[in-house]
């Protein structure tokens, strides 16, 4: 069930178990994969169309916090993985970066 409030709805849904993807979940509590499988029936929702305007924005909003949450854990991955850095005799050697330190790349 969903509910809407407001100009700047937010999606509210009820009794979704711990752990499922889906609207009532707070977006930074999902993994990439689950933000990512919600994003695509966010997208495939709106481009069906047929729905409210109130609810089409609560989405279309839903759908823009998930986007965000997506490239954030992106980009936290791109810094966690191994990279190939050239030292200054020539030969390559792999380099683990975390997020924190990704200043000082």
């Amino acid at each position: 069930m969903h509910a809407a409030v407001g100009p700047a709805a937010t999606v509210v849904s009820a009794a979704v178990p711990a752990g499922e993807k889906g609207p009532g979940l707070d977006v930074n509590a999902l993994l990439f994969d689950q933000a990512l499988a919600e994003l695509r029936d966010v997208v495939a929702r709106l481009e069906a169309g047929g729905m409210p305007l109130e609810e089409s924005i609560a989405l279309y909003e839903r759908g823009a916090a998930l986007h965000e949450h997506c490239a954030r854990l992106l980009d936290s991955a791109e810094l966690r993985v191994q990279r190939l850095v050239e030292d200054g005799g020539g030969s390559a050697r792999l380099v683990d970066l975390r997020p924190d330190d990704a200043e000082d790349s």
